[in-house]
């Protein structure tokens, strides 16, 4: 399965080659007027100390739009092909920039509506500002998706209970922490998780520094055209 690692470090050198296909309108945009939209591949923009990007990275993509009444109220329309491997990852990022044992205070809260078919993943994804290490918390998923690496245990932190695996994609480590159910809303608490991947696993240097936290979703197949709404978004890096 493809990772996202593949998906930050290839899209400077795909994205002047890969051409992609037709677009469509916002037609599942909100009825009042959004504040930015954008059906470009990689359409992105700054907006309220975040940076929202459609990417759509992955081959066979279908169509797909971004729209946002705000940095942390946004959503996507996706029509994705119902063939495996990740098309998208619309997100919302925030840059935090410090050490993992500097950071005091790393939390966020979510409320999203998700559909009931299609194959994708409701996720947090957190990168060191080398991209040597990338984790991944999967709030809830639907369809046929699974994360990279084997299975190295439960633990619980940062308020939820989790099913931690690990991996490589032959670029960067993965640790992805898949919750135990799914969950539409909530806050999860950052730090904690970090402190145990580089000091209780030993897996990531303490003073590794944390560049973007992402928030978004990771689609594989919306065929028809699916919805995915970001109702509302915080993250507070201290």
């Amino acid at each position: 399965m493809a990772r996202s690692a593949l998906r930050k470090l290839g899209r400077a050198v795909l994205a002047p080659a890969m051409a992609f296909g037709a677009v469509v309108g916002l037609a599942a945009a909100p009825a009042s007027a959004a504040v930015w939209n954008t059906c470009d591949q990689w359409g992105n923009t700054s907006l309220g100390g975040y940076k929202l990007y459609n990417n759509i990275w992955g081959s066979g993509a279908g169509s797909q739009c971004f729209w946002a009444n705000s940095a942390t109220n946004w959503g996507v329309w996706a029509d994705h092909p119902n063939t495996g491997g990740i098309k998208s990852y619309p997100n919302s990022t925030k840059t935090i920039n410090k050490t993992i044992d500097s950071i005091s205070r790393l939390t966020s809260s979510y409320h999203v509506s998700v559909p009931s078919s299609g194959a994708y993943n409701t996720s947090y994804d957190i990168w060191d500002t080398d991209h040597e290490y990338e984790i991944m918390l999967w709030v809830n998923d639907h369809g046929a998706v699974g994360p990279l690496g084997t299975w190295q245990g439960n633990v619980t932190l940062g308020g939820h209970s989790w099913n931690v695996y690990k991996g490589s994609n032959g670029h960067n480590q993965v640790f992805s922490f898949l919750r135990t159910s799914d969950s539409h809303s909530g806050t999860v608490d950052i730090k904690p998780i970090l402190h145990w991947i580089a000091h209780t696993k030993g897996w990531m240097p303490g003073n590794e520094t944390i560049g973007d936290v992402q928030f978004g979703y990771e689609i594989t197949s919306s065929a028809g055209g699916r919805d995915f709404t970001t109702n509302s978004l915080t993250i507070d890096g201290g």
